[in-house]
């Protein structure tokens, strides 16, 4: 019997977050017949991670790959995840849990991110002159801006005149002020892209600054893009195929 997928999501007040996580794990089920998806929530929305891990306990389930879904390894991925599932495992004699990568980098977030441009207005003949900010969440972990910085080199590699990082918080620039600095080396078209999965209040910030600064076009966040749901899978499948004690909690 394959592990189940526990998807592990931050959690919002917004709850167009929470029904976008749940979009998401529903489109991931639609590809995937017969493998049991959950969904758990860091804050804010339940279940929580324990209880989620409680009630697949109770119900039969000793495999488990934790997914944390998100775009990089920054705090929630290093510290409060691994903290949620070691008190599931040590008060749940039997369950191993594995701890399956982050989402970033991938090039599928990247034809996702192509999508939703796409979405927004944008063809392939508008890439040699329109200028990109890819606007993430932001964070205080060096490691994970430099992968936001990496993933802006990597997608401006595909053809855009020019892809910059931009931060919701946390770091700098700010979606705004990317925005403007594009518009002063004299690109004639500026589109923001949200590197974030889910609405709430930082994509509202990142939208917000968009259109303060007169940015052409604003993509949508990435939501339930199918290259996301094949991503999500693509990490599950990794992480129950590897070596047994890999990355895994065990009680």
């Amino acid at each position: 019997m394959s592990p189940a997928l526990l998807v592990i999501a931050h959690g919002s007040r917004d709850p167009r977050h929470a029904a976008t996580v749940h979009a998401l794990t529903g489109r991931v089920r639609a590809l995937r017949p017969g493998l049991r998806v959950e969904t758990a929530f860091l804050d804010f929305n339940t279940p929580s991670v324990g209880q989620a891990l409680s009630a697949l306990y109770l119900s039969g389930v000793r495999e488990v790959v934790a997914l944390p879904l998100l775009l990089t390894r920054a705090f929630h991925a290093k510290s409060d995840i691994p903290a949620a599932l070691a008190e599931s495992t040590s008060r749940l004699p039997g369950l191993s849990v594995r701890v399956a990568d982050v989402l970033g980098p991938s090039r599928l977030l990247l034809t996702a991110l192509e999508r939703r441009l796409s979405e927004a207005g944008l063809t392939p003949a508008d890439r040699a002159t329109t200028a990109v900010v890819l606007a993430s969440a932001g964070s205080t972990d060096p490691e994970a801006i430099a992968v936001i910085a990496e993933t802006a080199r990597e997608w401006r590699r595909t053809g855009w005149c020019a892809v910059r990082p931009a931060f919701a918080s946390a770091a700098l620039p700010r979606t705004e002020d990317a925005v403007r600095a594009l518009r002063a080396e004299g690109f004639e078209r500026v589109a923001v892209a949200p590197y974030v999965i889910a609405p709430g209040r930082l994509p509202d910030r990142i939208t917000a600054g968009a259109d303060a600064a007169g940015a052409d076009v604003v993509a949508d966040v990435l939501g339930a893009a199918p290259e996301l749901a094949r991503l999500l899978l693509r990490r599950y499948d990794a992480s129950a195929a590897a070596p047994a004690g890999l990355r895994a909690l065990t009680a």
